[in-house]
């Protein structure tokens, strides 16, 4: 039996107890026999206020005064004053509401326990032409796996053989299947939804996309916000004042009977039962598009943020270059180019002679394969392919090649930070491919989404050179521009920013994860961004779309309202309740059930932070700091 089915058991139990006391003592008042039905009451309430005084003890060796001490003083009152019955239905009310508390957080972390749940324990790993299953902690870089239909990827890898076709959603909220060819990375925790096919590890379980999404899963789990722990100290004020009504009550009527009721009324609090479960709700809201935030403690703050710091590279850009214009010289075509110069790249490694096929690929055109392939590294490559001497690489290295002088040749791209790979076939120059990292889609509608969700600022944070992020961001709405920025100069800027209000940096490299710290809040765009940058994120994103940045405010704001709304109408509805019964217009027993009614309401409110439209919900200022 695992922990925490005991834990189950014996909440189970605390419940049965109360509640099978409750009825046997209905019954025997029912048949006319009194004095027997106070016994099974008194009998069914001793167990659970001996676990509540004993809970109580603990916490107040820890120094938390919750309002736990209101249940144990009004079932305590209840008893010593005859009221067994009102006392019977408080410990079953109290039991009652641990349990539901306890469903409620559950089911609010239900997407990412699901996560944590998805961990695979053991490998296919090939072994001299057989296959084996094996630990996954044995499975180390450079293991050939088989990952079968329906199999989870045990560890970040890439396909050897076979496509992969890869249900994502789990990790990144993508609905659509994924599909990988030979060569391209494949993240641990996706699940594979077409034929079986190998990978060869790159990094050990432990180390592995997944794992450390696992991680910060469990770090999110343990969080408590500042929110809830002001609602614990909330508690010592509430507490008193429940004890002045309650005092009040008896000293003017002369009636104790009146005090156990505003107790009853006032047993157990909203307040500490709402607040964990709506951010606990919106975490779990969060992690089901993507978005895995550290804990309610960042929720929280969230829904505060004024400034904006951003990375270029990897972050407002998509980090790898594309293919925006092609100069060519020749009657050749820029498609017969593109595909030529493929050709010619499949044999290579560079992240540029990779752009080049994919690129193709994309483009439907057929390759041909290359021979006689000679890389020059760092210059560039020939080789023979369709029975024609091509030649690729940097504008010095082809033309040197053909006998040009690299002087004479006229710049074919005036693009800050744009490169070209240029091209010579058959000993003539064709012309150039032109590469730039260009801006993710939707920046723009980005940018001004969060000005309109009331964000004061937006500045820029780049190591790049001042005119290649000038040209990038050129007509954003940017406050401020920094460029040409050390890891240190990049904490600089956001400690700068503090003094107009909470900061949230975003950035993808290791050179960000210094300033991912500093910042109230970091994120990483963590599907391709280095893991460095991931843990020291607050944040992290599986998918690489800065949209879901504002769906993480939307459901930020809307978790903490839900909370706010959940603590005022509980505390509210307490306090009437505690007037009415210190005016003698309730008695213990209806207070209990009165008290009953209100905590599922609040908690029920809590849940909606799980569902509605918190994607699409109508922009709302933010709240003040």
């Amino acid at each position: 039996m695992t922990p925490q089915k005991a834990i189950n058991i014996l909440r189970s139990g605390f419940v049965a107890i109360p509640l099978l006391g409750l009825i046997l003592g209905l019954a025997a008042l029912w048949y006319g026999n009194a004095t027997a039905a106070s016994v099974l009451w008194v009998a069914a309430t001793l167990p659970v206020l001996a676990k509540l005084c004993a809970e109580i003890w603990v916490s107040l060796h820890r120094g938390d005064y919750g309002l736990d001490i209101i249940a144990a003083l009004s079932m305590t009152a209840a008893l010593v004053f005859g009221e067994h019955l009102a006392a019977a239905v408080v410990a079953l009310m109290y039991a009652g509401g641990q349990y539901l508390d306890a469903y409620a957080a559950h089911r609010a972390r239900r997407e990412m326990t699901a996560l944590l749940s998805r961990v695979p324990r053991t490998a296919l790993r090939h072994l001299n032409g057989e296959l084996e299953e094996v630990a996954l902690d044995d499975v180390i870089p450079g293991d050939r796996l088989l990952v079968r239909n329906g199999d989870i990827v045990p560890t970040d890898g890439t396909v050897s053989e076979g496509v992969a076709v890869l249900d994502q959603a789990a990790l990144t909220g993508e609905s659509l299947p994924a599909r990988h060819s030979v060569g391209d990375a494949v993240m641990s925790g996706v699940t594979n939804v077409g034929d079986p096919f190998d990978i060869v590890t790159t990094r050990k379980a432990a180390d592995s996309t997944y794992a450390g999404i696992v991680r910060l899963v469990e770090q999110a789990q343990k969080s408590k916000a500042p929110m809830t722990r002001l609602a614990d100290r909330f508690a010592i004020y509430f507490l008193f004042a429940t004890l002045a009504i309650a005092g009040a009550a008896w000293g003017l009527s002369d009636d104790p009977i009146r005090a156990v009721a505003v107790l009853v009324v006032a047993t157990p609090c909203p307040l500490i039962l709402a607040v964990p479960v709506a951010l606990v709700s919106g975490l779990s809201r969060a992690a089901s598009h993507g978005i895995l935030i550290k804990g309610t403690k960042v929720l929280e703050l969230m829904s505060q943020v004024q400034t904006f710091v951003l990375d270029k590279t990897g972050t407002l850009t998509d980090g790898k270059a594309h293919i925006v214009a092609t100069s060519a010289t020749t009657e050749m075509g820029a498609q017969e180019m593109l595909r030529i110069a493929a050709s010619l790249d499949q044999t290579s490694k560079h992240t540029i002679a990779q752009t080049l096929v994919a690129e193709a690929r994309n483009q439907g055109l057929n390759l041909s394969i290359p021979k006689s392939v000679k890389e020059t590294a760092g210059e560039g490559m020939e080789g023979n392919v369709d029975g024609r001497q091509v030649i690729l690489g940097g504008r010095a290295f082809v033309a040197n090649k053909i006998g040009l002088d690299p002087s004479n040749l006229t710049n074919s791209h005036e693009t800050p930070g744009a490169i070209s790979v240029a091209m010579a076939v058959d000993s003539q120059w064709v012309g150039e491919l032109i590469f730039a990292d260009g801006l993710r889609d939707g920046t723009d509608a980005f940018l001004k989404n969060i000005r309109d969700f009331g964000v004061r600022r937006i500045v820029l944070a780049t190591g790049d050179r001042r005119d290649v992020a000038k040209e990038v961001v050129d007509g954003l709405d940017f406050d401020s521009i920094n460029a040409e920025l050390t890891p240190e100069q990049k904490i600089r800027v956001v400690l700068v920013e503090r003094k107009n209000g909470p900061v949230m940096m975003i950035g993808d490299g290791v050179n960000d994860a210094p300033a991912l710290s500093a910042a109230d809040i970091g994120v990483a765009m963590g599907a391709r961004g280095a893991a460095a940058s991931a843990e020291a994120a607050d944040v992290v994103l599986l998918v690489d779309r800065l949209d879901r940045i504002h769906s993480a405010l939307k459901i930020a704001r809307r978790s903490r309202n839900i909370a706010l709304q959940s603590v005022y109408a509980g505390i509210g509805l307490s306090l009437l309740g505690m007037f009415a019964a210190a005016f003698g217009h309730i008695t213990p027993v209806q207070g209990a059930l009165l008290q009953e009614v209100i905590d599922v309401v609040v908690i029920l409110n809590a849940l909606r932070a799980l569902q509605g439209n918190s994607i699409t919900e109508q922009k709302q200022p933010f709240a003040a700091p």
